[in-house]
């Protein structure tokens, strides 16, 4: 067994939970350090995403009877539905005062380690660049503006490319050593 493979192996036996007990985590939370849900670039310029997944033609239960929806174009519009859908909020829920934000995509104790990001060439209503998805907004925010010829070509027309990371900390605040599990989904 290889050393990497080793370390994986006595990660998953320390970090799992037992029969008797669960695995080992942090004994309470500090409140005080809780972990921003949503990452944002202050002061990063932002494009506004449409919401607009309700206006979509193709319904869900035709997409899994095999009717897909015609081919369209990359642009702000068609953005703001992959963005709404995949990773955006579903809801705000208020309870004693507190207020705090469903996503569409699943995540342990609603912690939401994972960020997208997206490059892409000049598109209708963006300009070719490396932007960050805030979800609480809805907005893309711009992290590089490239005016190289070259990462137009990179794309051939064919698309963008997106980005997904994870923070760590977000899910290790509450988590402990288990975070990591909850990070790789």
């Amino acid at each position: 067994m290889t050393e990497i493979i080793q370390d994986l192996f006595e990660y998953h036996q320390r970090s799992k939970h037992r029969v008797n007990h669960y695995a080992p985590g942090p004994t309470g939370l500090d409140w005080a350090n809780q972990p921003d849900p949503f990452r944002e670039f202050r002061g990063a310029p932002q494009t506004k995403l449409p919401l607009a997944a309700d206006s979509l033609v193709t319904r869900y239960n035709d997409v899994r009877a095999g009717i897909l929806p015609p081919p369209c174009r990359f642009d702000v519009d068609t953005l703001g539905i992959l963005f709404e859908l995949s990773l955006g909020l579903s809801a705000w829920k208020s309870y004693g005062g507190k207020r705090w934000a469903l996503r569409c995509n699943p995540s342990s104790g609603n912690l939401h380690p994972t960020e997208a990001y997206i490059l892409c060439p000049q598109l209708p209503g963006l300009a070719a660049g490396v932007y960050h998805y805030l979800s609480r907004d809805h907005v893309l925010e711009k992290r590089a503006a490239v005016d190289d010829p070259r990462w137009t070509q990179a794309f051939s027309g064919k698309g963008v490319l997106i980005g997904i990371s994870s923070i760590y900390w977000r899910e290790a605040w509450k988590y402990g050593m288990r975070a990591w599990r909850y990070c790789q989904h």
